[in-house]
């Protein structure tokens, strides 16, 4: 029976089954677009922790590095309660929408994109004080000169984040309710066919799931082998 569904999960992915298709575009909308909104609020919060000394830094970098571990159904939780109508963003209207999803994501992936900035830039930091120095500039033109140059490493840390977002089920299960044709990706989609019994399409989910992080995971590879022959 396993085989059986084996050979009809391939056909489905070979015909480019419509509902198929569907499920794997709204997950890649939905990851993609947040990771993209994790790095414009990551990178620059990371550099920032990383460039200049203030009360209370030593426990925002212990925070962040904490919510690196942040359990996904927590940060579930979170928005669901931000987004709820008894919520503060109740009025919003997004929880079981894509909107929702984006958000949780968000939540995930911002303190990993923020955490390994940070070790990144000081990293980078301790290398280049000197010559920052001598040219007299701020902490605020450091910080998109050592972004730029740290931009390998951190294109490392945002396949890791995409990978984190694309393979979260728990968080986006409970804002986005896993509604099909609305929020359903391929994480809640292969818990839901799973659970009916209809392993075709939650083997053919599967095997996409399993390819994208295959793909993530070499794209790290060879950017960290660019940035290592590039710096020698």
């Amino acid at each position: 029976m396993e085989n059986n569904a084996f050979y009809v999960a391939l056909s489905l992915l070979l015909s480019l089954d419509a509902s198929l298709i569907q499920i794997v575009a709204l997950s890649l909308q939905v990851s993609l677009l947040a990771v993209l909104i994790a790095a414009v609020l990551g990178f620059p919060l990371g550099a920032a922790v990383a460039l200049w000394r203030f009360p209370g830094r030593g426990a925002v970098v212990v925070v962040l590095n904490a919510l690196m571990g942040l359990p996904p159904v927590v940060a579930g939780l979170m928005v669901y309660l931000l987004l709820s109508r008894a919520g503060p963003l109740g009025e919003w209207g997004l929880l079981f929408t894509p909107g929702a999803m984006v958000i949780a994501q968000v939540v995930l992936v911002l303190p990993i994109l923020a955490a390994l900035s940070r070790q990144k830039v000081e990293e980078m930091l301790g290398e280049y004080r000197e010559q920052f120095v001598s040219l007299g500039m701020s902490r605020a033109r450091m910080m998109p000169t050592l972004l730029w140059d740290a931009r390998f490493a951190l294109l490392t840390v945002l396949l890791a984040g995409f990978g984190r977002a694309s393979a979260e089920v728990g968080a986006v299960m409970m804002v986005g309710g896993n509604i099909d044709g609305v929020t359903r990706v391929m994480t809640t989609a292969i818990v839901l066919e799973t659970g009916k019994g209809n392993l075709p399409l939650a083997l053919g989910l599967g095997i996409v799931l399993l390819t994208l992080v295959m793909l993530i995971n070499a794209g790290a590879y060879l950017v960290g082998e660019l940035s290592r022959r590039r710096t020698g």
